[in-house]
């Protein structure tokens, strides 16, 4: 299965699902594309002793799923993205929405 997920916020809880979701779904065999828009471009930001939100996005990156993060978003908050947030494009965004077998937001 193709699972495409689009975060829009940084409520530590919510995201660290989200991210738990992704790495499930890669044990899975299931490729993981995640868009992060809005508020969810501030992720690398989100510190919570109880939601490790930080090791779950590596754990995705290390199992094959790929982040993309909203461009705009990214240039409004003056960020140059990173490797959990790199620069993308509203395109990138539609051919996830496009190509994936199911979509879920957070």
């Amino acid at each position: 299965m193709k699972l495409g997920i689009i975060i829009s916020q940084t409520e530590p809880e919510t995201v660290f699902n989200a991210l738990r979701l992704a790495n499930y779904s890669l044990k899975q065999g299931d490729t993981v594309k995640i868009f992060l828009v809005g508020k969810g471009v501030e992720l690398d930001q989100i510190n919570d002793a109880k939601f490790n939100v930080k090791e779950q996005a590596q754990a995705v990156l290390a199992a094959g799923g790929q982040f993309l993060a909203c461009g705009t978003c990214l240039k409004l908050r003056q960020s140059g993205g990173s490797e959990t947030c790199p620069l993308s494009t509203l395109k990138d965004l539609y051919e996830i929405v496009r190509d994936s077998d199911r979509l879920v937001t957070f």
